[in-house]
């Protein structure tokens, strides 16, 4: 009798392959009969035409159905063919469906690019022709029929691969039941990095046979086991002994066991093994015995252990990176919007007390971004030569006030240290960080040192390349950290303090500043002996600038005229209450929620806007998209980039003129940054000749290229689907 499991699976396959032969379908869309008339006689001939004359039908009809292509009416009572198309994207099973856009009046680029924006593929224009509308359904219907022929195939694979893994696994079981007669030829056995054995099937175990091979893993020879019923047993950790009892009574039920666990070696240290066997029955009536085989697995579960810990870190840390986009956004339209509750309305003390309550709290959510942002390795990193030894005297003046009488801090770093590649603000965090952690694992008192050492790698290793690094170490004189947790210690939120007493984000802030930073922090740690904190900081090549003092930017009297704004940002809340605020100042605001608006707005009207003000990860197109699409318009156009994160590696791909402002972020600074772009650019290149701009989508992977042509040139811009 078939499981019911797999009886459903012949169900869906034959369900499958029955779709896959039937006639494709085509979903005609259009509120006036002769247009559907005209649609069914024209693509009958080569796919099932399916006729509705609202929006509302047509989205019952996907529930129901798959089809291959959907042609859309624009114009429709009820819901249009925009409202439509967006629908029908935003449900997964229909949202990869191809659209056609029907329309007989929208043939201006605006329409037609909104269009495209809601996920069309193509437009027909009214009356169409009969021969262009069957081609153009034709490619679809062709498509989709061949995806069907795809599926059909992979099926019936699918099917080969599970007789050829059945077979597979029967050739396995015939494998291991000849290996029995073959288990004490000894030349074979000695050569094994596994060691054989034959035990009693009865309490204690006693081992009647072992190969020579145990002396390899173990230190212990043969016959120091096979001597002592009780030895073998007597070795196994304490912890995993019941498990290993239980496991080998179970091979007199079920004929077989299968248990790891770690044993005590010669050298007095425990190695996991994992054992392996089956229960023999004698013919010839003897008593039955357990053949097994012995592997030492230590290494192994070392690795995995290890890829495990990489794996949750990095999947952490992509977790936290998008959750500290979304918050980022969230914490800058609460201080925007208090920044206007202030200047609004009217606060008495109370009130202004709860607004300044509010505010300290948001900020504070903004400085847990940071830190969760630095773990994730997605902060804004602004690297620079320093010279460790200069740092002395500001690392004493943070750390000194709170250390307390009980602990001494010296630093030990001096001029012959190599300078270092590194952003010297968060290198200075980190540092306060290892310091304060050093001190709370000092109750009664001790000493930090921090002293630099200049170190070379010849060979990468699993942390770091080859290269010249200098290393500072942060030792203390405390409890130390057991090594069960060390691995631990720096994951996110993981602390042994008690409740209220850490976050447990700080070492991992400085584990992700390190990564970035391309380094490394390794940890030497014993109980009772103190613990060691090594950051290990690229050399940098250049030697360190003189401090500069940035001018401040330039005041705007009363009576100059403000230049103009285009805000673009995707967060419908954030981008009103940062026009309103820019407003407010004097400021012309003309907003975009999207890059794809964005390319419109500007290539409408170049010149009515002075200063481009945009959001980085948007969909579809993102800021740098829209920037460098600008400046093909008109030269050197001053822009500002404002985001809640991304990774370095896309923000250093941005115009080096463009001044990045992390959200959230006040208004002052923005207004500076707004004021500084627009102050270093020159005299406003023009643009001779015409632009026109068009835009293809390939179905499939979303695909937008947007094609500038002038009277002298013309270049494509390529833009990258996604966030």
């Amino acid at each position: 009798m078939q499981k019911p499991s797999r009886i459903r699976s012949k169900k869906l396959e034959i369900a499958q392959l029955a779709e896959g032969a039937a006639k494709a379908r085509v979903l005609a869309v259009d509120d006036d009969e002769r247009n559907l008339l005209a649609i069914q006689e024209v693509v009958a001939p080569i796919a099932e035409v399916v006729a509705v004359q609202s929006g509302e039908e047509a989205l019952r009809c996907l529930l129901k159905q798959d089809f291959a292509v959907i042609l859309l009416d624009v114009l429709m009572p009820g819901l249009d063919g925009y409202e439509t198309a967006a629908l029908i994207r935003q449900r997964g099973q229909s949202k990869r469906t191809p659209l056609i856009f029907l329309t007989a009046i929208n043939k201006e680029d605006a329409h037609m690019l909104r269009g495209y924006d809601a996920g069309a593929v193509d437009y027909v224009f009214k009356p169409f022709d009969p021969v262009m509308l069957r081609s153009k359904v034709a490619v679809f219907v062709e498509l989709h029929e061949k995806t069907l022929e795809i599926q059909r195939k992979a099926i019936a694979e699918q099917a080969l691969l599970a007789k050829a893994l059945q077979a597979e696994k029967e050739k396995l079981e015939a494998e291991r039941s000849l290996r029995n007669a073959e288990e004490r030829q000894e030349a074979i056995l000695g050569s094994l990095p596994v060691c054989f054995h034959a035990r009693a099937a009865q309490p204690p175990f006693a081992a009647r046979f072992v190969t020579k091979g145990v002396e390899r893993l173990t230190g212990f020879p043969p016959e120091r086991l096979t001597s002592d019923p009780r030895f073998g047993l007597s070795r196994v950790h304490p912890d995993d002994l019941p498990r290993v009892r239980e496991a080998l009574l179970s091979a007199k039920t079920t004929g077989s066991y299968t248990c790891e666990f770690r044993w005590q070696c010669a050298d007095g240290k425990y190695r996991i093994f994992l054992d392996q066997g089956i229960l023999s029955k004698s013919a010839d009536g003897r008593r039955p015995e357990i053949l097994g085989t012995l592997l030492d697995v230590t290494e192994r579960r070392e690795l995995e252990d290890q890829l495990l810990q990489s794996q949750r870190l990095d999947a952490i840390g992509k977790l936290t990176g998008g959750l500290a986009h979304d918050f980022n956004n969230l914490l800058a339209a609460i201080l925007s919007g208090l920044g206007l509750l202030e200047r609004h309305a009217p606060l008495d003390e109370q009130a202004r007390q709860v607004v300044d309550l509010t505010r300290r709290s948001a900020k504070q959510g903004a400085e847990l971004v940071t830190r969760m942002l630095a773990f994730s390795r997605r902060q804004n990193l602004r690297p620079a030569a320093v010279r460790l030894a200069a740092l002395g005297d500001t690392m004493n003046g943070l750390v000194a006030p709170v250390l307390g009488g009980l602990i001494r801090f010296e630093w030990k770093v001096d001029n012959s240290v190599w300078p270092a590649h590194v952003d010297v603000g968060q290198l200075e965090l980190a540092l306060m960080n290892l310091v304060f952690n050093a001190r709370d694992a000092m109750p009664s008192g001790g000493t930090i040192t921090v002293n630099a050492q200049n170190r070379t790698i010849e060979t990468a290793s699993d942390d770091l390349t080859p290269g010249a690094y200098v290393v500072v170490t942060v030792r203390d004189t405390g409890a130390g950290i057991p090594q069960d947790i060390l691995a631990k210690v720096v994951e996110p939120f993981f602390t042994t303090k008690p409740v209220g007493k850490g976050t447990g984000l700080g070492l991992s802030t400085v584990y992700g500043f390190m990564k970035q930073s391309g380094g490394s922090l390794r940890i030497d740690s014993a109980v009772g002996r103190g613990t060691a904190m090594e950051l290990w900081l690229p050399r940098s090549i250049e030697q360190p600038a003189s401090d500069v003092v940035e001018p401040d930017v330039e005041r705007v009297d009363a009576g100059k005229e403000l230049p103009s704004i285009l805000l673009i940002d995707d967060s419908n809340v954030l981008r009103q209450l940062t026009a309103q605020s820019l407003r407010q100042r004097g400021f012309a605001v003309t907003c975009a929620a999207g890059g794809v608006e964005a390319l419109a707005i500007i290539e409408r009207a170049p010149h009515d806007c002075d200063v481009i003000v945009t959001d980085f990860a948007m969909p579809l197109v993102s800021g740098v998209e829209v920037i460098r699409f600008a400046r093909n318009l008109r030269s050197a156009w001053p822009a500002v980039i404002i985001t809640g994160y991304a990774d370095a590696d896309a923000i250093a791909d941005r115009p080096s003129d463009v001044p990045l402002l992390n959200k959230p972020f006040r208004e002052k600074d923005l207004i500076e940054s707004i004021l500084r772009a627009n102050a270093n650019v020159g005299p406003k290149a023009i643009k001779i000749g015409y632009a026109t701009i068009g835009a293809c989508f390939n179905f499939g992977p979303v695909t937008c290229l947007v094609q500038v042509e002038t009277a002298n040139y013309e270049l494509p811009i390529p833009f990258s689907g996604g966030r």
